[in-house]
């Protein structure tokens, strides 16, 4: 599909990378937001997640990780640490987001589509522009 980004391995195997905009660039490893994502939200304390790359001086881009907790689980940096330890075991050094912030909810469509661009917008300080499909 157009948009979408994928990368073959030395075994031949095609793995898709999600669209191009969801696709992070970290020292010259492409990363989609997707599996980072995927990956937090594997780790039992996590309801929800949300990935965006920010500029970085030295990697290009660094990966930041916006975390809804279950019910229940308290943030903390220990539970930072641990998620952080757990995307390396999943997904290897390169994908560990740098950054890990904890959120109450996250912004949403009404159809319940994650908006990574407002949560990016806002973190650069950037206009979140159109929010009219922004959930209530």
């Amino acid at each position: 599909m157009c948009g979408d980004l994928a990368s073959y391995d030395e075994e031949g195997y095609i793995m898709i990378l999600g669209r191009a905009d969801d696709v992070i660039n970290v020292a010259g490893h492409r990363i989609g937001t997707m599996e980072v994502e995927s990956a937090l939200v594997s780790h039992p304390d996590v309801a929800e997640a949300a990935v965006i790359g920010k500029p970085h001086e030295v990697k290009g881009e660094s990966i930041k990780a916006f975390v809804v907790l279950k019910k229940g689980v308290e943030p903390s940096e220990k539970l930072v640490e641990e998620l952080k330890l757990h995307v390396r075991n999943v997904l290897g050094p390169i994908a560990v987001p740098d950054e890990i912030e904890f959120r109450e909810k996250l912004p949403k469509t009404r159809s319940g589509k994650i908006m990574r661009r407002i949560l990016k917008a806002e973190e650069l300080g950037l206009d979140v522009g159109d929010v009219s499909t922004l959930e209530e």
